[in-house]
C-alpha cells in the first residue's frame, strides 16, 4: 500500500497523478483520498515510474494503521516526522520521542527538528540530509503510518529552469507544470508538438520522457534559445533523442510538418503582462481578442493532429480587480471538433493572469 502526497495546486496534482496511472497502465485502487494526499493500492510499478510526476512531493510506503505501526519502521540514525491531516507541534514532537524510544534497541537515532516547521524530504536534500529517512503520519478516517520511499528531485527541477544557457524567465513556464501537462495526455509514447516552444521548456520534458519530440515557434531568436538548451539537455542528461525545431506560424502547422501527432502539449502568447488587476469587462475585451488568435492555431491544430489526439493548451483567465477569477467558456473549440475533457488552474496570488489549462480530443 501507498501514498502520494500533493503539490502546491492540489487539484491538478491529483488530476496528474490519476492521469499518470492511467498514461502508464498503472492499477489503482483509491482507500481513502483528502485535499493534499491519497492513500492507495498498486503494484511496485508505481515505485519506477514516480519521477515522470510533476506535481506531487513525494511517495511513501505504508507499513500499517495507526500508531503501534510505528514497530514496523525502517530503523534510521537520522530521522524526521511528516504530519498530514493535523497541525499539531506537541504531537509531532511525541511521535519523534516513540520512534526514538523503538529504535533504541538497534542503535541510537536522533530526531532531526528543523526550527518551528514540519520537515519535508525535499528541503532535507537541500539542506545536505540525504541519509535521513522521513516517518510519514498521514490523519485521515483511520492513521496511516509509513516511510517515504520516492521524492520529486528539487535539484532536476531547479537545474532544468535556471541553470540552461538561455532564458526567458517572464515567458517560460516551469519545468514542473511542463511535466504535469505532459501527463495530463494520457498519452504513453509517439509524436508531442510544441508549436509555441520559445526556449524550449516544454520539448526538453518530451525527450526526457523519451518521446518524439517536435516544437515550433515564430521567433527564429526563440528557436535558436531552444537548439542551444537542447544541446545542453543532452550534454547535462545524457539523453540520446533529440528534437526537430522549426520556425513557424502555429496557425500554418501543415506547412512545417507533414507527420501527424499523438499529442500538442503548449503554452500559447497570453497577452501582454498586466500592471494591474482588470475589471471584469476589460478581462473580457482581452480573452475575445486573444481568442481570435487562438481559433486560427486550433483550426490549425486539425490539421496535424491523429484522430483522437490530445491537446493540453493553456488558455488566459483573469484575476480581477474584486478578487474574483474570470474563466471565459469557448463554445468554439467544439465547433472545431475538440471535445473539452478537463479544466484546471494554476496560478500564485501575485498572478494577474491565471492559467487556465484545457485537456481536450481531436475528435477528427
Amino acid at each position: 500500500m501507498y501514498a502520494v502526497i500533493l503539490g502546491k495546486n492540489p487539484k491538478l496534482s491529483e488530476a496528474e497523478f490519476h492521469a499518470f496511472t492511467n498514461r502508464f497502465g498503472i492499477k489503482v485502487k483509491i482507500i481513502e483520498a483528502s485535499r493534499n494526499w491519497i492513500v492507495f493500492e498498486s503494484s511496485k510499478k508505481i515505485e519506477h515510474l514516480f519521477h515522470k510526476l510533476g506535481g506531487s512531493l513525494k511517495l511513501v510506503k505504508i507499513v500499517g494503521e495507526g500508531e503501534e505501526s510505528i514497530q514496523e519502521l525502517t530503523y534510521s540514525k537520522l530521522f524526521t516526522v511528516s504530519i498530514y491531516g493535523k497541525e499539531d507541534w506537541k504531537l509531532w514532537r511525541k511521535l519523534g520521542s516513540q520512534i526514538k524510544k523503538t529504535f533504541k534497541s538497534e542503535g541510537s537515532a536522533k530526531f532531526f527538528k528543523p526550527a518551528k516547521v514540519y520537515a519535508m524530504p525535499s528541503e532535507l536534500i537541500l539542506k545536505g540530509f540525504p541519509e535521513t529517512k522521513d516517518f510519514v503520519f498521514i490523519y485521515g478516517e483511520k492513521l496511516w503510518v509509513g516511510e517515504t520511499i520516492k521524492i520529486t528531485d528539487p535539484f532536476e527541477l531547479k537545474k532544468l529552469d535556471v541553470e540552461r544557457p538561455v532564458q526567458r524567465a517572464i515567458f517560460s513556464i516551469p519545468p514542473r507544470l511542463a511535466r504535469i501537462m505532459v501527463n495530463l495526455t494520457e498519452v504513453r509514447q509517439g509524436n508531442f508538438l510544441d508549436p509555441f516552444c520559445g526556449i524550449g521548456t516544454i520539448v526538453q520534458e518530451f525527450i526526457l520522457q523519451g518521446l518524439n519530440a517536435y516544437g515550433s515557434d515564430s521567433d527564429p531568436k526563440a528557436i535558436r534559445g531552444a537548439k542551444e538548451n537542447l544541446k545542453w539537455l543532452k550534454k547535462e542528461f545524457r539523453v540520446k533523442k533529440t528534437a526537430h525545431l522549426e520556425v513557424c506560424d502555429a496557425r500554418k502547422l501543415k506547412r512545417c510538418f507533414r507527420i501527424k501527432f499523438d499529442a500538442i502539449v503548449t503554452e500559447p502568447w497570453l497577452g501582454k503582462p498586466l500592471k494591474y488587476n482588470p475589471t471584469r469587462g476589460e478581462a473580457i475585451q482581452m480573452a475575445n481578442q486573444l481568442d481570435r488568435f487562438y481559433y486560427q492555431v486550433f483550426d490549425s491544430f486539425r490539421d496535424v493532429l491523429k484522430r483522437n489526439g490530445r491537446v493540453v493548451f493553456v488558455f488566459p483567465a483573469y484575476k480581477l480587480k474584486d478578487g474574483r477569477i474570470y474563466r471565459k467558456e469557448r463554445r468554439w473549440v467544439e465547433k472545431l471538433g475538440f471535445e473539452v475533457l478537463a479544466k484546471y488552474t494554476d496560478f500564485e496570488e501575485r498572478h494577474k493572469v491565471v492559467r487556465d489549462i484545457h485537456v481536450l480530443r481531436f475528435k477528427g
